[in-house]
């Protein structure tokens, strides 16, 4: 497969117009030029100096995410899903774009100290928490940091949860493992994205994405009802279809073909799920950094009134909302913070 002429068409530009607007086009979105630079790279257009600069960032980036991922799967027990596995499966020098380092961690404890480890190690400005599922709640933390350039590259980004799959908050609950074989687990990845943000047509990365994993041995009959298992029966099925419009499939033809009889009940199931309550994501609102409480396994959730949910975390307190917080809220929670310290 000639990965360039492949984005020629995934990104509407003409060939005779040539890599530079190739290049232009891809740059309404903020990783596609580190895939464009690397596919001409291969194919050895011509480069300058800034451009070659940017690759070499790119790469450096992907290879910081690779190494940061293998230390914490060491030292935590967390692992890397989607964007990193994934990009195993590109052909050598095609760099798949790294926008987050999706991790999963085994319990909270273990997210925690993960946590802990990457903002020890490195310079984190941003620290996002939030609260989900029920019985047991799950937790998710974003992390982000400047790249080398700040302004010309992305930040850095490290994702962390202890629900590999957080469902849609609606029809598709929460699966908190994944378990598969690796290429079937990033189908499920894949998959699960669909739930999330725009259900439009699927960007180019997708599509390079299924290309790497098309030439895997899999087992039709298996994969699908596993895909059906975890509730990505439809949408496995809809990048499938947008895949095989632009590359051959390989053996995911024959996933395509066995997931058809499992779409009808998935629907099905969907449609009666659509009506039960299902609690909204708390997201934290920031009211400080703190030192790096070392001792804890876990945060802390206190609700000093009925209205106030105060998250302790072993690195940041925050406000827990399921709406932006007011100023009135805010200065409640700030209160009840500082009465808290003085009792500790």
């Amino acid at each position: 497969m000639n990965t360039t002429a492949l984005l020629y068409r995934l990104l509407g530009t003409d060939p005779a117009a040539g890599p530079a607007e190739l290049l232009h086009r891809a740059r309404g979105a903020r990783h596609l030029p580190h895939l464009v630079l690397s596919s001409l790279d291969r194919d050895g257009v011509r480069m300058g100096g800034p451009a070659r600069a940017e690759l070499r960032r790119a790469h450096d980036r992907a290879a910081h995410y690779a190494r940061l991922a293998e230390e914490l799967a060491v030292s935590t027990g967390v692992r890397a899903i989607r964007g990193l596995p994934l990009a195993g499966y590109y052909p050598s020098g095609l760099l798949r774009p790294l926008d987050t380092l999706d991790l999963v961690a085994p319990d909270e404890a273990a997210l925690w100290q993960a946590v802990v480890r990457i903002v020890t190690d490195h310079p984190v400005e941003r620290i996002d928490v939030s609260l989900f599922g029920t019985h047991p709640h799950h937790t998710a933390v974003t992390l982000r940091w400047p790249a080398e350039d700040p302004l010309a590259d992305p930040w850095f980004r490290v994702h962390l949860t202890t629900a590999a799959l957080p469902g849609d908050g609606a029809t598709v609950p929460v699966r908190p493992f994944l378990v598969a074989e690796e290429p079937v687990e990033c189908l499920i990845a894949l998959a699960e994205t669909r739930l999330h943000g725009s259900r439009g047509t699927p960007c180019p990365v997708t599509v390079l994405d299924l290309a790497g994993l098309a030439g895997r041995s899999f087992e039709p009959a298996e994969t699908a009802a596993v895909l059906a298992a975890y509730r990505l029966a439809p949408e496995a099925a809809e990048l499938l279809d947008h895949a095989d419009r632009h590359l051959p499939l390989g053996r995911l033809a024959e996933v395509r073909t066995a997931l058809a009889p499992e779409l009808a009940p998935e629907h099905r199931r969907r449609a009666r799920a659509a009506d039960a309550h299902r609690p909204p994501v708390r997201r934290g609102v920031l009211l400080r950094r703190t030192v790096i409480r070392h001792s804890w396994d876990e945060a802390r959730l206190l609700t000093p009134t009925p209205e106030t949910a105060l998250l302790l975390t072993p690195v940041a307190d925050y406000l827990l909302a399921p709406t932006p917080a007011t100023s009135r809220t805010r200065a409640t929670a700030l209160r009840a913070l500082h009465h808290w310290d003085t009792l500790c």
